[in-house]
């Protein structure tokens, strides 16, 4: 099956007022439950980044998770999860950030990148940039080089990009 975009952003649905009012949620759940859609998602992802040297992949919890660990596979790299707070359990470097809806912190393991390993960031939507501005700062204060950033999809609207500090970031899907 080849991989039609327009298609797989068909799957995305739209929740308005989630999680809190005025938040238009972009559920990618419909598109994980189809095989077929989290196949050519994982496969957009990633040959964005075929080619580039890339030690890990940091996925941001827990969709970043789903996508980050296959898209680690196919470049042939290891996985680092970045978690919310209390669910790793060695030590960690924390970061709170702000969210379109409120704050929130994460956490990565203090000794999960070494000093220079090059990181690709990944996570499902990429909204105010908030939580991906924290992964890069997670992945800087271990010693490591943000490479790049995927995403499945961004909120054109929200600017998210603008809080990247000009990293090379990618949405495999374009903006909604």
């Amino acid at each position: 099956m080849e991989c039609d975009v327009a298609w797989l952003r068909d799957l995305i649905r739209n929740v308005e007022d989630f999680p809190s009012p005025g938040v238009r949620f972009a559920d990618i759940t419909p598109l994980l439950a189809n095989a077929d859609g989290l196949r050519c998602s994982v496969e957009l992802l990633a040959d964005e980044f075929v080619g580039r040297e890339i030690d890990l992949v940091v996925g941001i919890d827990a969709r970043g998770f789903i996508l980050g660990a296959p898209v680690a596979c196919r470049l042939g790299c290891g996985f680092v999860p970045v978690r919310k707070p209390g669910r790793l359990p060695a030590a960690v470097e924390s970061v709170s950030y702000e969210l379109e809806y409120g704050s929130d912190t994460l956490e990565m393991h203090a000794d999960a990148i070494q000093p220079g390993q090059r990181v690709l960031i990944i996570d499902d939507v990429l909204a105010t940039g908030g939580t991906a501005s924290a992964a890069q700062k997670l992945v800087s204060a271990t010693g490591g080089v943000v490479d790049a950033l995927g995403f499945l999809l961004e909120i054109d609207a929200l600017n998210g990009r603008n809080q990247l500090g000009g990293a090379h970031a990618v949405c495999a899907l374009g903006a909604f």
